[in-house]
């Protein structure tokens, strides 16, 4: 399978300065968090450029194994066993691959940020975590971590004080709260600190969780 990705490139309106790299959930594409952009209200001059990758087609185990757009494929409800070690791999490569795409375009890591929701929000904290430079920061929404137990080993330490927002709805349905505070305990006693924001909403985005986003981005990005 190809590790080279399409993607849905929004560009800077002014001079390209930095980027964001932002990855879709299950079932969705690289349109799907496109029309985000004009609502972040991002000053002109940060000269932003939003990469937003689509993911392969595969089947989902977890889906009576339906192809459909996934980072890697979820096998069942165990979370010891459920994730695709192998197509996490896989993604951690396409991605890459787009952050050195965005150097080569003159824009140092250390003004690139990884995001994502839910599948792709647990692929943004899985790689910008493992990542060889120091990113601008990494923003997890309504997701979780994969590999857990391997992260202390795989670690690089560019990225140990990277800023990480972690937004997640109180009443999600999908990726459960509990989950996401989870998430993120097992990332501060491991050493990271992490801005945590949750809002009354379900498996989804709301306004608040934008403007906070934006927040985020203009002060990494600045």
């Amino acid at each position: 399978m190809s590790e080279n990705l399409d993607c849905v490139v929004v560009e800077s309106q002014g001079p390209h300065r930095a980027s964001v790299i932002w990855l879709h959930g299950l079932g969705a594409d690289g349109h799907d968090f496109e029309p985000i952009v004009p609502h972040l209200g991002l000053p002109r001059e940060l000269g932003v450029r939003f990469v937003f990758p689509n993911a392969p087609r595969i089947p989902v185990s977890i889906n009576g194994g339906m192809v459909m757009p996934a980072w890697y494929d979820i096998r069942d409800l165990d979370p010891r066993s459920r994730h695709d070690p192998e197509g996490i791999a896989r993604t951690q490569r396409s991605i890459e691959r787009l952050i050195a795409d965005e150097t080569r375009r003159g824009i140092p890591a250390e003004r690139i940020v990884l995001a994502g929701f839910s599948q792709g929000g647990a692929m943004a904290v899985h790689i910008g975590l493992r990542h060889a430079e120091r990113l601008a920061g990494i923003v997890a929404l309504s997701c979780y971590l994969v590999q857990r137990d391997a992260l202390e080993q795989e670690a690089s330490a560019a990225n140990r004080d990277a800023p990480i927002l972690w937004v997640h709805g109180s009443h999600d349905p999908m990726v459960t709260y509990d989950r996401g505070v989870a998430s993120v305990r097992a990332l501060e006693a491991a050493g990271w600190k992490v801005d945590f924001k949750t809002y009354p909403m379900m498996h989804e985005v709301c306004m608040e969780e934008l403007e906070d986003i934006s927040a985020f981005l203009a002060a990494r990005l600045a």
